[in-house]
């Protein structure tokens, strides 16, 4: 989508939806508990409003609620075909919305339009992805039996849980709670304190629909309120998008009644760029790699290796492009970079580089920012120890080490204890391929980097530090089902 292409909503509109609200058993309340910060503007560093928490008593009604509706089997009860009807419908309206959420996102996340556009039709899609996966039958399956036929039921597990965090949060929070509902859970939403707004369009989409009240439920708060939600015993099933520390403080809660858990946790991810790489197309990689959602998104450039015979063109190639990016209001279409999401992580990001800057790296400051608002200048940083690098920093920043063989390469690569994407540039495909095929990581894009998926039927999967299972059309809706075979015993 062209800037121009892009229809932006007033900032009257914008705030019009900038009111935080549960979503308990159908019922809008306003949140309670002070959590002594604030929801910004990235772009500017305003305070937006105060971040709020669900009270305790809210949250054990929503989570009765829940369990009520699980027990009495009333969603999970419904033909499949009903379930992805009312899906639908709800894919239908959100599609209405999408302009909106992303116009809330911009503002409240700074991210640039172009981007939340682009991602946020995720949020309708999720849904008929939901409802195809019902369609398709995925419910019963049935394998030759002594006596007839045997099968295979997906049953929803119960009560569900989805955590969501700051950097993409409706379209996160549309595929868990999508594949949720379509498993026949009751789902509890919780947001990111950092940036709620943008999920409670899901209310409208899912009310319009015709949902059955109390089957979806938004609680706000922080990670005490995460925690509450996942440690109670009636919480059957878990997808968390977020950081390491919350991935395993779940799946500590998790295994201790073993509930069904999905972990997404990011990654630091490598590039490899080998010595026939087109130079132009990998400094317009390791671009946007940089810049796509600001550099915090879970498949971002972390480590980027490049041969040693081009080490020298690629960076400054690099270098140039990032000097001439446009950094701005997120709210504007013409801007192609914007700040870092709120004071807390952007803090945190120079935190790591100055301790890299310390440790004897040299740093690349780039692109021209504002002096206002939560900016941070794309960077690279060369001459560090490969040893210094292996931690995930979550924004435009990447580390460049040279390599002079593959085997060097793919070992710099496996270096690091996350897994979860990869990049690889070369001219020749067969040899990318056999570099790609020995990283330990869940996907590997080859002479291109994109928020696209390879193929929309194709797991997500995550190794190593970047989380636990996999994600995808039909991995996600697993998480929310267990299994149960039936069938006639020999005579």
């Amino acid at each position: 989508m062209t800037p121009s292409e892009i229809k932006v909503p007033s900032l009257e509109e914008i705030r019009k939806h900038l009111v935080l609200f549960d979503y308990i058993d159908g019922e809008r309340t306003p949140p309670t508990v002070e959590l002594g910060s604030f929801v910004y503007n990235p772009s500017t560093g305003e305070p937006i409003a105060s971040q709020k928490a669900t009270s305790p008593e809210q949250l054990e009604r929503a989570l009765q609620t829940a369990s009520r509706l699980h027990q009495t089997g009333m969603w999970a009860n419904i033909p499949p075909e009903v379930r992805a009807e009312i899906l639908e419908h709800a894919a239908n309206h959100l599609m209405t919305l999408v302009p909106v959420i992303a116009a809330i996102e911009s503002y409240t996340t700074g991210v640039i339009l172009s981007t939340t556009h682009f991602v946020n039709n995720i949020v309708w899609l999720a849904f008929k992805a939901a409802a195809g996966v019902l369609r398709q039958g995925y419910t019963v399956s049935k394998v030759p039996g002594p006596c007839g036929d045997v099968e295979i039921l997906r049953k929803p597990r119960g009560v569900a849980v989805a955590i969501v965090p700051w950097n993409s949060p409706a379209a996160l929070a549309a595929h868990k709670v999508a594949n949720a509902l379509a498993a026949g859970c009751p789902v509890i939403l919780k947001p990111s304190e950092w940036a709620p707004y943008s999920c409670l369009l899901l209310v409208e989409g899912l009310e319009a629909a015709g949902l059955p009240r109390g089957l979806f439920q938004i609680v706000n708060g922080g990670a005490e309120v995460g925690q509450r939600l996942v440690n109670d015993p009636r919480t059957r099933a878990v997808s968390f998008t977020g950081g390491l520390q919350g991935g395993r403080a779940v799946a500590a809660a998790c295994a201790h009644d073993f509930k069904s858990v999905q972990l997404e946790l990011g990654g630091n991810n490598a590039m490899i760029v080998l010595a026939d790489a087109d130079i132009e197309k990998t400094a317009d990689g390791i671009v946007s790699s940089l810049i796509t959602l600001n550099g915090q998104w879970c498949r971002a450039l972390g480590r980027l290796l490049i041969h040693e015979t081009i080490y020298e063109p690629v960076l400054e190639t690099a270098l140039q492009k990032l000097r001439a990016l446009r950094v701005g209001d997120a709210l504007d279409p013409e801007t192609q970079l914007g700040p870092l999401a709120n004071p807390v992580h952007k803090t945190r990001v120079e935190a790591a580089i100055r301790e890299l800057e310390v440790k004897g790296a040299r740093i690349h400051v780039t692109a021209s920012v504002p002096t206002y608002g939560f900016y941070l200048s794309p960077t690279l940083l060369t001459d560090a120890n490969p040893q210094d690098t292996v931690e995930e920093i979550f924004g435009p920043v990447a580390a460049i080490h040279p390599f002079r063989t593959d085997e060097e390469a793919i070992e710099l690569a496996n270096q690091s204890p996350y897994g979860l994407g990869g990049y690889v540039f070369s001219a020749d495909e067969e040899h990318a391929f056999h570099i790609a095929r020995r990283l330990r990581t869940g996907g590997v894009k080859i002479n291109g980097v994109s928020l696209l998926e390879l193929n929309v039927d194709a797991p997500r999967p995550a190794w190593g530090l970047s989380g636990f299972g996999e994600e995808g059309t039909f991995e996600t809706f697993d998480v929310f089902c267990g299994k149960s075979v039936v069938g006639v015993a020999a005579r």
